[in-house]
């Protein structure tokens, strides 16, 4: 047998390798923070777009899109939280950005909007 040919070894050992699997409370913890944000962006949407007083102009309809925008982006970052494979630390990792995409377009959504209600 030559030293170059791979081993039938080699692919279990790097899929080992690549699972690591999050600490207790990791997933738990995240699942919480999303739906608390997700509520939070769905409410402002609904306050922004049915309680608020005033007309609707192109400055207020701007700053709606990156709160429904939010709500897309913590949409799937609850979706894939919960999903199985998220226990594994680079699943997990994507499901943060998705989480922290969604929390900055949120803060965007409600900083614009107090710019334009102000």
């Amino acid at each position: 047998m030559d030293g170059d040919e791979p081993t039938s070894e080699a692919p279990f050992a790097e899929a080992a390798e690549n699972h690591r699997p999050l600490p207790n409370g990791y997933r738990q913890g995240v699942i919480t923070a999303i739906t608390v944000m997700l509520g939070f962006s769905l409410y402002f949407l609904r306050f922004w777009g049915l309680e608020a007083s005033g007309e609707w102009t192109l400055p207020t309809f701007l700053a709606t899109v990156p709160i429904f925008l939010s709500a897309v982006c913590l949409s799937v970052a609850l979706w894939r939280s919960l999903q199985v494979e998220d226990d594994n630390v680079p699943v997990y990792r994507v499901t943060l950005k998705w989480f922290l995409s969604g929390v900055l377009l949120a803060l965007a959504g409600v900083v614009a909007a107090a710019i334009t209600y102000s």
